[in-house]
């Protein structure tokens, strides 16, 4: 019976054993080999092995190789093998992690991750977590928090009475706000064109000096790591300035806030700590698999009121934490099994070294990029990467060679009106050679694509 689960085990190895060295982007007849998944809803039952076979062999080399080495296209790692493996058992053990009473190994394993994570960020200790799919969702739990504590201090009851006749609230972001925090307050009903918007600087930070005065219940939203260029917002003086004046404080960290794990770069998140609420991904930086988004926020109890459940089957139990009281879903996976699982393996050393490896790496691609005379349009300070090759025309043409080229594969994004290609790195798996390797590639088709 269990057979298919060995061999599903052994097609898994041979394609990880195999991307190695593939191209990263599959290729126009992978992608058209699609098709023969165009099928009727088959009338008598077939072969597990059948099924698995037709999916492996379909569908894989279909796949865009970014659990690889030398995938730069959007702030993605791959999976660290112990993560792997715990999501694989995770899944195995199928439970559904909402309540202590009835999954009690998983609740209590997350609840631990929870607890290394508020020590990792340096975290208030009654900092409360939760586990949702990702940054949106993230944003939205945690901002969800926000919009209830923010209008209980102004006497307002959200939960029983709603949003009609509710003090309205003023939502304040920089203007290089990520758009799924932007998606995240419309789906909240604060609305996503009444934000008020703070000039950025040069290289997207929110600019402390040009925040407006705050006055009535306002929630300001911070950034840990810009999507483009992995800048900051000025924590301390932004912080220190919106809480004096009765504001939450809500900091998006999809990637940035692990930045709390580098000794040399804890200058740059001074502050963050101060927040009411985070947001991060642990499927990004952290390499785990896909979804696995983090939500914190100071006060557990706007948290929990904003997300809790009761039900007369539930088997709740007042004496241990249920995870379902602090996320938006009842029903979902054991996603901090894996999360747990990378940070009791990686240790604090472990993490520091991933992370800082990939920053280091970054700074690799800015130097032979420059060396080679393409223009570098931020300060590295993180592991975002923009280069201009030209023209947008030039740039768009150079990225879209790059892909097809196939030895790595990196994105294109407009910063601040100028067309650029972005070079993510965030995988485990991303060595120096790796690097070099797609370092070379790059300058190599980017000196053979004629000027438009």
């Amino acid at each position: 019976m269990y057979d298919i689960l060995d061999e599903a085990h052994a097609r898994a190895r041979s394609y990880l054993a195999t991307i190695q060295n593939r191209s990263v982007a599959p290729s126009a007849a992978a992608v058209a080999g699609l098709r023969e998944l165009d099928e009727p809803l088959p009338r008598e039952s077939t072969s597990p092995e059948e099924t698995l076979a037709l999916l492996d062999r379909v569908v894989s080399p279909a796949t865009m190789g970014s659990a690889g080495p030398r995938f730069f296209g959007f702030v993605i790692g791959g999976s660290l093998p112990v993560s792997l493996a715990a999501n694989w058992l995770a899944n195995t053990w199928d439970q559904n992690a909402a309540l202590a009473l009835s999954t009690p190994g998983v609740s209590r394993v997350e609840a631990q991750a929870l607890r290394w994570l508020n020590e990792l960020f340096d975290l208030p200790p009654e900092t409360a977590g939760a586990f949702v799919t990702g940054a949106t969702v993230a944003n939205f739990t945690a901002l969800a928090a926000a919009r209830n504590g923010t209008l209980a201090r102004a006497g307002w009851n959200v939960e029983a009475d709603g949003l009609f006749g509710a003090p309205p609230i003023t939502v304040i972001t920089g203007e290089e706000a990520h758009p799924t925090l932007l998606k995240s307050l419309g789906m909240l009903g604060l609305g996503r064109s009444r934000i008020i918007r703070v000039p950025a600087d040069g290289q997207g930070r929110m600019r402390a000096d040009s925040l407006p005065r705050i006055s009535g219940p306002t929630i300001v939203c911070l950034q840990a790591g810009n999507v483009n260029t992995g800048a900051f917002d000025p924590f301390e003086p932004l912080v220190e300035r919106a809480q004096s004046q009765g504001a939450w404080v809500h900091i998006d960290g999809a990637f940035g806030l692990w930045a709390k794990a580098m000794s040399r770069l804890r200058p740059l998140v001074k502050g963050m700590e101060r927040a009411d609420s985070w947001a991060t991904d642990a499927h990004k930086w952290l390499n785990v698999p896909y979804d696995c988004g983090l939500a914190f926020v100071r006060d557990g109890q706007c948290l929990s009121r904003a997300m809790a459940i009761t039900a007369e089957y539930l088997p709740t139990d007042t004496t241990e934490r249920n995870p379902s009281d602090f996320t938006p879903e009842l029903s979902r996976r054991a996603r901090g099994v894996e999360v747990w699982a990378a940070l009791r393996t990686l240790g604090r050393a472990g993490l520091e070294e991933l992370f800082e490896r990939n920053c280091r790496q970054a700074r690799r691609f800015a130097a032979g990029l420059r060396e080679a005379g393409h223009e570098i349009l931020n300060e590295v300070a993180l592991n975002q990467v923009l280069v201009s090759f030209g023209s947008p025309e030039r740039t768009r043409k150079v990225i879209a060679a790059v892909q097809a080229d196939g030895t790595c594969w990196c994105g294109v994004t407009v910063w601040q009106g100028r067309t650029a290609m972005r070079i993510s790195v965030s995988s485990w798996a991303t060595q120096d050679e790796d690097v070099e390797r797609s370092l070379a590639a790059i300058v190599r088709v980017a000196s053979s694509e004629a000027p438009i």
